[in-house]
């Protein structure tokens, strides 16, 4: 990569010299040893995260109860069942444009500016879509643009929390609490944004707009400013290259870099497959007849599973038991949906699910690796594309195991894609150790 890759093609992590955290507890530096263990305690006591923490809680909830809302208020409009999931769809979509056509202002101008900005655009895309009269395309419009602002914001966050925690331990449970409020989100926000959405969807989408405004507010006052990574770049890099094009490079630079590569794969081939049972929940549950009702308890299922497993690897596993449980949970995470090929009742298919969301637990110890593979001066651009690869394939993956189920019963369905899966996950697992340094937790590659 550059003058950061060595000769085997491995990136060499940078040592960066990153500023103490603001308040309580000083950041950790980035050198240190990712063997020093961590606890969720130890990441609140940061000050400075705990306004980041604050800003993603009404951020996201924001968005959850926003997405309902605007299915409601759409499906109101229109009538029409397709434009209604189009308006979920559309806010995934966008997320590669941004990923990979913008990731550059994530390292190109100050975080903190590059966040308030983000925000205060998405506060005003659901404002927009308050105004009486506002056409369904323009509706749709504005979620594409709130979409392809997302990764940007997700990835320049993921990239300060490196600067406000340390590349090490305390890093990697900053990002495991980002996730589970996310999911905690899901599971509130979409019962908060239902009964919201069935009173007044217009009134949904001002609180949506509020709360991102009020995220603006705590990150440009609860944040420090700190330069743009850029300026710690070669100096023979091009400094007037577009943004368009820069981020353009850095992906390509990421692709071409086998170590990186093998770790984004990582990244994104396991919940591509993951999402399987999810996305064919409502079809199974109108297969087994369980209504709304039971429909909407197998939704519960993965997150439940999610926030559970995260929360024991990282509450009673080290750094690195963490790391030593990546490759078998990434590789079987996709194995009980498998156990749909029997045709489960409910009472077996619940459990199923909360089985598939614990190998969301695989992601601690990979967040670390990633981190110490990706260069300082371009982690915004990595924890972009990361972000907006996962979003991306996760789409994918909803549609193909569609796809798949116009042609075979649906629990015939879920269990296909779950041996794929566990092949593909294996495949990329095997990649990443082939391309681990030596020095990664005191371990030798094979």
């Amino acid at each position: 990569m550059s003058d950061t890759t060595a000769p085997d093609g491995t990136a060499a992590p940078v040592p960066a010299a990153l500023p103490s955290g603001q308040g309580d507890t000083p950041a950790a530096p980035a050198a240190a040893s990712a063997d020093t263990r961590a606890r969720y305690a130890d990441v609140f006591r940061v000050r400075e995260f705990r306004f980041v923490f604050a800003a993603h809680v009404m951020s996201i909830t924001g968005e959850v109860v926003a997405a309902i809302a605007l299915t409601v208020l759409v499906y109101d409009r229109t009538g029409s069942p397709l434009l209604s999931a189009l308006t979920l769809g559309v806010g995934l979509l966008p997320y590669l444009v941004g990923g990979t056509l913008l990731s550059s202002i994530a390292d190109r101008l100050p975080a903190r500016r590059v966040l308030v900005t983000c925000d205060l655009l998405a506060a005003v895309c659901f404002a927009l879509m308050v105004l009486p009269g506002m056409p369904v395309a323009a509706l749709l419009a504005l979620r594409c643009v709130a979409g392809v602002i997302s990764p940007v914001f997700t990835g320049t966050r993921i990239a300060t929390l490196a600067d406000i925690l340390g590349t090490g331990d305390r890093f990697v449970l900053g990002r495991s609490v980002i996730r589970l409020t996310a999911q905690a989100a899901q599971l509130v926000g979409f019962a908060l944004g239902g009964l919201l959405a069935a009173f007044s969807p217009r009134a949904t989408l001002t609180m949506t707009a509020v709360g991102m405004l009020g995220s603006a507010l705590v990150l440009r006052f609860g944040t420090r400013a700190r330069p743009a990574r850029t300026a710690v770049e070669s100096a023979g890099a091009p400094g007037r290259t577009s943004t368009v094009g820069a981020s353009l490079a850095a992906a390509g630079t990421f692709l071409r870099d086998r170590r990186i590569r093998a770790l984004l794969l990582l990244t994104w081939i396991p919940p591509t497959f993951v999402v399987a049972p999810e996305a064919l929940a409502a079809a199974y549950a109108d297969d087994l007849g369980i209504g709304a009702v039971g429909l909407g308890l197998l939704m519960t299922g993965m997150p439940i599973g999610a926030v559970t497993s995260e929360i024991l690897a990282g509450s009673l596993l080290g750094p690195r038991g963490r790391e030593r449980i990546v490759f078998p949970v990434a590789v079987l995470c996709t194995v009980p949906a498998i156990g749909f090929v029997t045709h489960p009742s409910f009472g077996w298919a619940l459990p199923l699910l909360v089985l598939t969301g614990f190998g969301i637990s695989y992601s601690l110890g990979l967040d670390q690796w990633f981190v110490a593979a990706v260069p300082e001066e371009m982690r915004g651009r990595a924890m972009t594309l990361q972000t907006a690869g996962l979003m991306t394939l996760q789409g994918v993956g909803m549609a193909g195991a569609g796809a798949v189920a116009e042609f075979v019963p649906v629990h015939l369905a879920v269990a296909s894609v779950g041996v794929t899966g566990s092949v593909c996950s294996l495949l990329v697992c095997l990649e990443v150790r082939r391309t681990r340094p030596k020095s990664e937790t005191g371990l030798t590659a094979k």
